[in-house]
């Protein structure tokens, strides 16, 4: 993540907002599904998972904020915060297999259409417009203070955009009779969840596998700490990401022995996080590099001829 994000947690109001908004989706989640089922209208449930995806949003945001709040303990000492990713991987593998039944069921009917009902069609995606509506407007207040919030505002966003694709369905099978229309809105809704379900599941693996946060260049880091005075050379720098906006970095860095290190290291984590928003950083200081360990004999071994302090943020 780049410097200048914001990180602050979201405030009680926000919570209130994401419960709000996460009890008009969810219900209406489980409305349409069933309606989706009753008209026959394969729009109505991809429009259905679309919003599924708003749901587990609101409750990945929700959980974010509750699970953040536990403390660290002698087990968990980063705390829970991988729930959030644990939970948003399983999000987007659950959307795979959702998003290939509707393209899958979407190619059935275009060979066999079914007999729909758009009066019903009409009635669900106008409701769904309405519910999607007052989400938005629960979460705009806070969209710009949290990046969770805003996460889970840009879902509703999108599926209100859904709501309007079965609206103007429903309008064309009625009045034009094109029974077709239903399956080409469910594909429109199918191709446009996959994309970002597979943007949702490489970002939340790339953390699993402690891969660099997005956006982050570990060589243009590597140039901000050696650009600081007194600095000789880091190696063995590694940057990941604990939960979505939660950055660590670890490395070493050569410095010179009159320098004052309890400073040097202050200016070192004040760079990181004003330009790269890296708040938690280990630093190790050495006064000449050390040798890379690849076993429990090379660190033997190297004992007693190493000088250096860990320190950290």
């Amino acid at each position: 993540m780049s410097a200048g994000q914001p990180h602050a947690v979201p405030s009680t109001h926000n919570e209130r907002s994401l419960w709000g908004a996460l009890a008009l989706t969810g219900g209406f989640l489980l409305a349409e599904a069933v309606a989706g089922s009753l008209l026959n209208s394969l729009a109505l449930l991809a429009d259905a998972a679309h919003m599924f995806t708003d749901t587990a949003a609101l409750a990945i945001a929700l959980a974010a904020i509750r699970i953040g709040r536990l403390t660290a303990d002698s087990r968990r000492t980063y705390g829970y915060h991988r729930f959030e990713i644990l939970a948003a991987t399983f999000n987007a593998l659950l959307l795979f297999a959702v998003a290939i039944y509707v393209l899958y069921e979407a190619y059935r009917r275009w060979h066999t259409p079914a007999e729909l009902h758009s009066t019903g069609m009409l009635v669900v995606g106008v409701i769904g417009l309405v519910v999607n509506l007052i989400s938005m407007r629960l979460l705009s207040i806070g969209k710009d203070s949290s990046l969770n919030v805003k996460g889970a505002y840009l879902e509703v966003w999108s599926d209100m955009l859904g709501s309007v694709g079965v609206i103007v369905g429903a309008i064309i099978i009625r009045y034009v009779g094109w029974a077709w229309v239903d399956s080409l809105v469910a594909v429109g809704i199918g191709l446009w969840i996959l994309p970002r379900t597979w943007v949702l599941l490489k970002e939340s693996v790339n953390i699993l596998l402690e891969g660099t946060p997005g956006g982050m260049d570990v060589e243009e880091v590597s140039r901000a700490i050696m650009a600081l005075p007194g600095i000789g050379g880091v190696h063995d720098l590694h940057i990941w990401a604990l939960t979505s906006g939660k950055n660590i970095l670890t490395t070493h860095v050569v410095c010179e022995e009159q320098i004052d290190r309890p400073t040097l290291i202050k200016t070192i984590q004040a760079t990181l996080a004003d330009r790269f928003d890296i708040l938690h950083s280990t630093l190790q200081l050495e006064f000449t590099p050390c040798a890379r360990i690849e076993d429990k004999s090379d660190l033997i071994e190297g004992a007693g001829g190493h000088t250096g302090a860990a320190e950290p943020a």
